[in-house]
Parts: structure tokens; sequence; C-alpha cells
């Protein structure tokens, strides 16, 4: 858990702004699990100046409709006292219980035919599937803040991490007192994250019929982070059959979870960018690390792998940054030519080159893309180019601006 003092500034703000406004929308804080969710609205709950009442859906008991009734009518209970003061209703893991969306409609509709002043606040750490009980039930009823993984800036002002420790072990918060033990360290990544992910915010609230194949899936994306594969390629990898669509959606589902994806090829041309091939992108470079067996100081001294690991890492940087904005994040290739990274929003294009230190990166793939896109801004990172440690301190809307 992270402590008070270790608090995201932006986010904080963000939300306890939406709780102090006049009652209007469900509020949802939807990210990965160790992005901090449950510590940032408990962070505001204490400076809000509203009454609250807190429940989790994550503990081992059973939980079921009546759970949630019975925690919205705590909360309508501390509201009907004195003058009818505002209380904040947070509700932690709630994906984890079926229907959960329908009955929080109906709730909220009752209040708000009452004029009971609940503010409701809903927590999950499989943002997929909280999106699909919101679009589902809760059309416009509801606004969205999400949790990315935390930052280079955000690491390194909560506990004085410098680049290479970032780039190594990642960006979970409550794993980074334990890197002094790198074993203890892989561990609780491995356990505690990687495998209750997979576990409880996949397997269990979504049909997959191939378990194994989903848990391969995740280690090859680990393994080859950073490589376009075709699914053909993925399924040449792999020992338990599939097919490509089974692959596309559990790559879906991990996207989901906040664990990979697969970066969409930029074609300008939404036929031929569906067909293509992914780029396999983990949003955690902790991931990767943490499912290899190599250590910190030899990373360090293998160029490739130290070259792979920092092109992850700028990735992961684009996509958490570009969530929930704007923002597009592609690959691009094209007769041999290749540029990391394709940024997108609205009519301006930035092709951005990584130069790791793996020899592999070219500033070719700047000079085809800006032939073929004779508009796009061209960015290399590294080498001469801007340096790694002040593009991961630049936001990404400055990189953007005109």
């Amino acid at each position: 858990m992270v402590t008070q003092k270790f608090r995201r500034p932006e986010l904080y703000q963000s939300l306890l702004g939406r709780l102090r406004a006049p009652r209007r929308f469900i509020q949802v804080l939807a990210g990965s699990r160790q992005a901090g969710k449950t510590t940032l609205a408990l962070q505001v709950l204490d400076t809000v100046g509203h009454a609250s009442h807190y429940a989790s859906a994550d503990e081992p008991s059973l939980k079921d409709r009546a759970w949630i009734e019975a925690q919205w009518e705590r909360a309508r209970l501390l509201s009907s006292t004195g003058r009818r003061r505002a209380v904040v209703l947070v509700l932690d893991e709630v994906q984890k219980i079926p229907g959960w969306s329908e009955v929080a409609k109906r709730l909220w509709d009752e209040d708000s035919r009452a004029g009971r002043p609940v503010k409701v606040l809903l927590l999950g750490s499989a943002p997929l599937l909280m999106q699909r009980g919101l679009t589902e039930s809760l059309a416009g009823r509801f606004e969205v803040l999400r949790v990315p993984h935390w930052s280079f800036a955000e690491m390194s002002a909560a506990f004085g991490w410098d680049l290479d420790r970032y780039l190594f072990f990642g960006a979970y918060p409550g794993a980074a007192s334990l890197t002094k033990n790198q074993h203890r360290w892989r561990r609780y990544i491995v356990d505690s994250l990687i495998e209750t992910t997979l576990s409880r915010d996949i397997l269990l609230l979504s049909r997959i019929d191939k378990p194994a194949l989903l848990r391969q899936l995740f280690r090859l994306g680990c393994r080859f982070s950073g490589q376009i594969l075709s699914y053909n390629k993925m399924l040449g990898q792999l020992q338990d059959a599939g097919n490509t669509t089974t692959l596309a959606h559990y790559l879906g589902l991990l996207e989901g979870a906040g664990l990979m994806m697969g970066l969409p090829k930029y074609a300008g041309n939404i036929v031929r960018q569906r067909g293509a091939s992914p780029k396999l992108q983990v949003l955690n470079t902790a991931l990767m690390t943490a499912t290899s067996n190599i250590g910190f100081q030899a990373a360090r001294k293998d160029r490739e792998a130290w070259g792979r690991l920092v092109e992850t890492a700028v990735g992961a940087h684009l996509v958490n940054s570009a969530a929930g904005s704007s923002v597009e994040v592609f690959y691009w290739r094209d007769r041999g030519q290749e540029v990391d990274f394709v940024l997108r929003r609205g009519k301006t294009l930035m092709a951005i080159e990584v130069k790791s230190g793996s020899g592999r990166a070219s500033r070719h793939g700047l000079s085809s893309f800006g032939k073929t896109y004779p508009s796009a801004r061209k960015l290399l990172i590294g080498a001469d180019g801007l340096p790694l440690e002040e593009f991961f301190l630049t936001p990404i809307d400055r990189m953007l601006r005109s």
C-alpha cells in the first residue's frame, strides 16, 4: 500500500474536484492492480469534507447484489442524519459482483428521484469489465477517471529512483521496497500481481476456454515486447492449440487488465490497419523483467536486452500517458522501413524513433514516414535526439503541441 505522502497530484486534484462538485454522475476510478486506486480514493476521502463509507468486494467472503444494496443503505443512513449531509459511497472491485451495474443503476435512480445527497465512487481493477457494465446499464450516469501505471516522475518523487531503476523495476509502487532483494521482488510481481490479475480479474470474470493459452500468450508478450508478430507466428510459438480470433480476443483481455496489448499499425486506412500484425507491448516493464531470468546489473551490461527494455518503457509511457485522452498510439512499417511509435491526435501526426543502444534503430524509418506523410512531425529519442530522461519527464500533450 502506498503511504499518504505518495500522492499523485493531478489525479488527486481531479477526483477531489469531482467529489466536491454537485452530485450529477457516478464517479469511476478504473485502472490495473497496484496503480493506486484505493489509496487515491482514501486520500481524497480524508480531505473532501463529506461523510463517507468504504467497502470492498475483493474480500474473501462471497458477495452478491444484496451486498451492494446493504452498503448503499449504510450510505443513505449516514446522509439522513442531521441535515441530509452529502455522503460519499466507495465500492471497491465492484465488477466482481454479477449484475452490479443493474443494481447501481436502480439505486442511483432512486436517490436521484428522492434527492438523496449520496455521491458514488466505484473502483475497478479490470477496466474492460468495468466498461461493459457502465455502457450496458449506466449510460449517461457516470464519469471515468483512468488511473494508469505510475510514471517515472511519480516513482522518482516517491522513492528517489533514477532512470535505470525505473526502466528495470517498472512502476508498481507497492513493490518498490522489495527491489533490494530481487528474488523477493520478482516473486511478488509474479505471484501477487501477474497471477492475481490473470486468475481473479480475467479467468474468473470472463469466459476463457483455454486458460493455458492465455497464460502462454502473456509470457510470449513479455518475451517479445517491442516486436511485431503476426497472429500466425504467435500460434507457432505457443503450445496450446488455438486460432487467430482467440488470440486477438485474449490480447484484448490482457490489455483490459492493464498488462499488455498489441499496438496497431498506422496505415491511414482503417481496413488495412485492422488487418495488420500487432506490435506486442507490455504496459509496465516490471512484467517483462520479473518474468525473465536476467538481473538488474546483468541487464545493464547487456546492450541488446537493455535496448529492448528502453523501447518497451518508451512504448508503455506513451500508452499510459495517452489513456483517457484523444491521443492514439501506433507503430508503422512499410517496405522494410519501420518507425517505433506513431502518435495521432486529430490531424496531428508524430513519428517517434528510439535510439536505445540495441543497434536496431535507424533514422531511415523516420525519413520514409516523412515522405509518406509530409505533415508529420518527427522525434528521435536518445543518441543526439531528445535525452531519454527528458522524454519521460515531458507530458505527451507538450510533445504534440504545435
